[in-house]
């Protein structure tokens, strides 16, 4: 290739076409021949001079030792490494170590199931939203909503054993209303032949109320309160709700709350005598309840 453009003084275009390779190519090899001669036109290796990410991992490794072992804030670690707080930043980020609580090993979910029905009772209470129309979570248009109207609490009483659910809309989450629905929540499974010994719930003013506890005592049931901030620990509940809302509350587009609850009967018994759950053996909750008594 050489050979046809200086020897014989060939543009260098056509002289590429030839080969099958770029002007651009054929010109970088003659300017190797002009500066190096014969031996410009050896292949070199391709691997640069400098070689940046034999270093860069340096740094960002050097930063994650100090994050782990001494548990050094970013703007900490960059000034030590005298870097920039943004790098610094963006490489912890990347490495999952962005917070400090990432250092922290999580607490290990301690999943349970009680053998006997009534053994222990999970309560809990979901806030819902009043309105009149279609909600936004159907229509995907929050112009129009409904405005100040309050809420709905839903009171929940589910048995670990069977997953058997008592559920009551009531207007608020005070002491009275806690304490009615555990009165009425505790004759509805004793209807069902469920006599119960524990309740569980979280630390709400109105499950902590003197009122509340000491109805527990009256009917000599033990009252267990989850750790603050650990949901998980009442983690039954916590599903029930999160299944409530997705198959019932936001399922179908009521024209109001009132009807939503209105519709509260039709589904809580579907769920008690029909729907399957895997952790049952996909049984229902009342297929489960009559597989042990």
């Amino acid at each position: 290739m050489i050979r046809r453009i200086v020897g014989e003084g060939r543009p260098v275009g056509e002289v590429a076409a030839g080969f099958g390779v770029s002007e651009r190519t054929a010109r970088k090899w003659l300017s190797r021949w002009r500066s190096d001669g014969e031996a410009g036109l050896q292949n070199r290796s391709s691997r640069p001079h400098a070689c940046r990410s034999a270093t860069s991992a340096f740094w960002p490794g050097l930063a994650a030792k100090l994050r782990r072992e001494y548990r050094l804030t970013g703007e900490a670690i960059a000034s030590r490494l005298g870097l920039a707080r943004s790098t610094v930043a963006g490489w912890l980020t990347r490495m999952g170590l962005g917070r400090l609580s990432a250092l922290d090993p999580k607490e290990p979910v301690r999943r349970y199931q009680r053998e006997r029905p009534g053994e222990l009772l999970h309560l809990d209470i979901k806030r819902l939203a009043r309105f009149e129309g279609v909600g936004h979570r159907i229509t995907g248009n929050r112009r129009g909503a409904s405005q100040g109207l309050g809420y709905d609490f839903l009171h929940v009483a589910i048995d670990d054993a069977t997953r058997l659910a008592y559920v009551e809309v009531l207007p608020d989450e005070r002491r009275w209303s806690t304490t009615g629905f555990l009165v009425r929540a505790l004759r509805w499974f004793k209807e069902r032949g469920v006599s119960v010994q524990r309740v569980m719930t979280d630390n709400g003013s109105g499950y902590i109320a003197r009122l509340f506890r000491k109805a527990l005592r009256m009917l000599a049931i033990r009252h267990i309160r989850t750790r603050p901030y650990t949901p998980k620990t009442n983690g039954k509940a916590e599903r029930f709700i999160q299944t409530m809302l997705r198959e019932w509350a936001y399922a179908i587009p009521f024209p109001s709350s009132a009807r939503r609850t209105a519709d509260l009967t039709r589904w809580l018994a579907w769920y008690n005598q029909h729907r399957p759950h895997a952790s049952l053996a996909r049984r229902s909750p009342a297929q489960a309840l009559a597989g042990t008594t």
